[in-house]
């Protein structure tokens, strides 16, 4: 795309790991120029992360994916000459992203305040793991720590296995996508009414958010608790067929479907019990057994074959192999490669979004620490 929707806009990231990053890097795809403000003697904790032993050109690919088409600023934050040039830089800016723990960035002298007194119309946008008050303030914000205070980890897995963690940073990713919703609300509002704003949330909240369906119902159903499938269920409310089954060479899901139809196509006996829409959390455990003995009698594509032709609601289940060499994720050309300054490459994937039937990329990979400091300060006249 020649012109993206955030060119022209600022956006400065004092923030690591991954909540405050994943934000920049979806102003970052909008076109925003994203000036990563790390540490000169390191930068951002995240280059140290490793999800396994890969790492491509030496940098981890954790941070290659999320923050790509990002500019980094080494700077100093208790240095009086790297501080003054901060703030001239903040007063030039856009939007400000910070994700440290309450207090952290008071401390060092950039509080929302002291900040918009420089600039009235900066966006000044948070990211903490458990708000700003409350007995949880200064505990960790971590993921798998968020997740195990939120709820979350109860509505996986099945009726006795211990709780199970979603397998993503899913509370950081919620939340950088929660945090880029209100920054770009906040900015509208400043073209509406002149005025920055500072915006929040955490990764408390987010996954909180992420469970309004469910615990909604919990809420009004007499504080009953979720009751998680005996076998094969992938919801702890919804009842069968809802869920995943063993097939002759792999696994098949199943939706919302008609109970007396599914059995029908499946030429399977209608239990003694019945087969109506109670049935289906009644007996859930006895329906979902019976569909997994019979489905477990044929090889997947030939029981999509019967029920896709039907329109039942149901996928095969596939591993990352499955998924890539598949036709419907080739048609979607969900990755892009970028090549390092040294001429390797990595392969990430692409923004999911597209704009006027075009789609964004971000060929440009993740920065050196203090890659571009000399760019920025003649641009900014620091």
């Amino acid at each position: 795309m020649t012109s993206q929707p955030l060119d022209g806009l600022v956006v400065l990231e004092c923030a690591q790991f991954l909540a405050g990053p994943f934000a920049g890097l979806r102003l970052a795809d909008l076109g925003a120029q994203v000036i990563k403000v790390e540490r000169p003697d390191g930068g951002d904790l995240g280059r140290q992360i490793y999800l396994s032993d890969t790492a491509v050109g030496g940098t981890n690919t954790l941070f290659q994916a999320i923050n790509r088409n990002k500019q980094s600023f080494a700077a100093n934050m208790k240095d009086d000459a790297d501080r003054q040039k901060l703030e001239k830089l903040i007063a030039q800016a856009d939007v400000l992203i910070q994700n440290f723990r309450p207090g952290v960035f008071e401390r060092v002298g950039f509080s929302s305040e002291s900040l918009m007194t420089i600039n009235p119309n900066l966006i000044y946008a948070s990211v903490t793991g458990y708000g700003t008050s409350g007995p949880w303030v200064d505990l960790p914000g971590q993921d798998l720590l968020a997740q195990a205070r939120s709820g979350v980890m109860w509505l996986n897995g099945v009726k006795n296995s211990s709780p199970q963690p979603v397998g993503l940073a899913v509370a950081d990713m919620l939340a950088g996508h929660n945090l880029t919703q209100v920054i770009l609300a906040a900015l509208v509002q400043r073209g509406l009414k002149g005025r920055g704003a500072r915006v929040e949330t955490s990764l408390l909240e987010s996954l909180i958010d992420f469970q309004f369906e469910v615990l909604t119902t919990h809420l009004n159903d007499g504080g009953r608790l979720p009751q998680r499938p005996e076998r094969y269920g992938a919801h702890a409310y919804l009842p069968a067929p809802y869920g995943v089954y063993p097939t002759e060479d792999g696994f098949l899901a199943l939706a919302m479907t008609p109970l007396a139809q599914l059995f029908d196509l499946l030429e399977m006996e209608v239990p003694a019990f019945g087969l109506g829409e109670r049935e289906g959390f009644s007996h859930r455990a006895d329906i979902c057994q019976l569909l997994a003995t019979r489905l477990a009698t044929k090889p997947t594509a030939a029981w999509l074959a019967v029920l896709q032709a039907q329109d039942i609601w149901c996928a095969q289940v596939m591993d990352w192999p499955d998924l890539l060499s598949s036709d419907g994720f080739k048609a979607l050309g969900m990755t892009q490669r970028l090549t390092l300054s040294h001429g390797e490459s990595v392969a990430t994937t692409r923004t999911p979004f597209h704009i006027d039937g075009a789609t964004p990329t971000s060929p440009i990979p993740a920065p050196t620490v203090g890659e571009h400091n000399d760019q920025i300060m003649a641009q900014f006249d620091l």
